[in-house]
């Protein structure tokens, strides 16, 4: 299977839809049932380690490029963008990709006192301007795999002042992606970085910390957790931990070996490996003359085609719908023998 030993996974269909969910690897369901039945019988440190959320941040934040000081935790990507939305300033203008994943848009929305502006993914480096104070995207265009033109964007809101928010849930894993870069990156884990729902993370410079007002993790926030358990905090943690959220721990057991297996084979590996898998499949596309949208991750979207995904369901290929698109993902866990079965059902022949 894919680049890996295949006793990882075991999926039963064709999986073209990491872009949706991740496959958990057995390394991971097996730290959950063990976790499970720690819980069942009753385990005396309470309902998880923290060490091992520590040990999540650690693998993450070497996975990105960061120091682990710069890492929170949490369980959302949407709680992350909120905690960065509500540090802005009223009246602050953010800028936006149109159709950019509503996580990333909404939670300034609904704030209802910032000026919201939107422009096309391939002129959102152009329209950063002196009065922008953050601009959001997503590294990895969720709905059709098209990529922000990251060294643009990081010049122009240099050169403007702006702060930048990045969220790479459809890169990290599979894509390089370096978070010393930015000022925040938020991540969901349990798409290309193969955790259960409940793991995401977040980045925050070393500039931006001083201006992020903690508001996640109560004791979690202070510089001794354990000597902070009851009255009021006195000292928050020093760096990025103070934005944490208190961790599901079912998550952040599983999220360790999950991350573990990236680290071992390396993101290059990964990612040459899904690149090739979406040209082979780009290729077959103009073979039937079907035209996906231009882009250059592991997502390949294509316009026209997304009332295929039932009938792919039927044959054993899972894959998704999105903004009227038929969209396929692919991952280490994924082979040739894949693609074709897709271009195949596609074709009419593969039923």
């Amino acid at each position: 299977m894919g680049i890996i030993n295949g006793d990882e996974f075991a999926p039963e269909s064709t999986y073209l839809n990491t872009a949706s969910c991740g496959l958990l690897p057995r390394r991971a369901a097996e730290a959950v049932r063990i976790l499970t039945a720690e819980l069942v019988s009753g385990r005396p440190g309470g309902a998880g380690d923290f060490e091992v959320v520590d040990e999540a941040r650690q693998r993450f934040a070497r996975l990105v490029g960061a120091d682990a000081s710069r890492v929170a935790t949490g369980g959302s990507v949407a709680v992350h963008v909120g905690l960065i939305a509500g540090s802005l300033a009223p009246g602050s203008e953010v800028l936006f990709p149109e159709g950019e994943f509503g996580s990333v848009i909404d939670p300034f929305l609904l704030r209802g006192d910032f000026k919201l502006r939107y422009a096309p993914l391939a002129e959102l480096a152009a329209s950063v301007r002196p009065s922008t104070a953050l601009v959001a995207f997503s590294a990895v265009q969720s709905a059709d795999g098209r990529t922000a033109d990251l060294t643009a964007l990081r010049e122009a809101a240099a050169a403007h002042g702006a702060r930048t928010l990045v969220d790479a849930t459809q890169a990290t894993g599979a894509y390089p992606v370096d978070a010393s870069w930015w000022d925040y990156t938020v991540t969901g884990a349990f798409k290309w970085l193969l955790c259960p729902r409940g793991a995401s993370f977040l980045t925050v410079s070393e500039s931006a910390q001083e201006s992020l007002t903690p508001g996640n993790g109560g004791w979690l926030a202070a510089a001794d957790s354990w000597n902070s358990t009851y009255g009021p905090l006195t000292e928050l943690a020093p760096d990025a931990r103070r934005f944490d959220e208190p961790p599901a721990f079912l998550a952040y057991h599983a999220a360790v070996p999950a991350l573990a297996l990236l680290e071992e084979i390396g993101v290059a590996a990964i990612h040459s490996h899904v690149m090739a898998l979406a040209d082979r499949y780009r290729a077959g596309l103009a073979r039937l003359g079907h035209t996906p949208v231009p882009g250059g991750s592991s997502i390949v979207s294509v316009p026209g085609l997304a009332d295929r995904h039932g009938e792919l369901w039927r044959a054993g290929v899972l894959t998704s719908a999105r903004a009227g698109h038929l969209r396929a993902s692919f991952h280490l866990y994924n082979t040739e023998a894949d693609v074709d079965r897709i271009l195949d059902v596609l074709d009419g022949t593969g039923g």
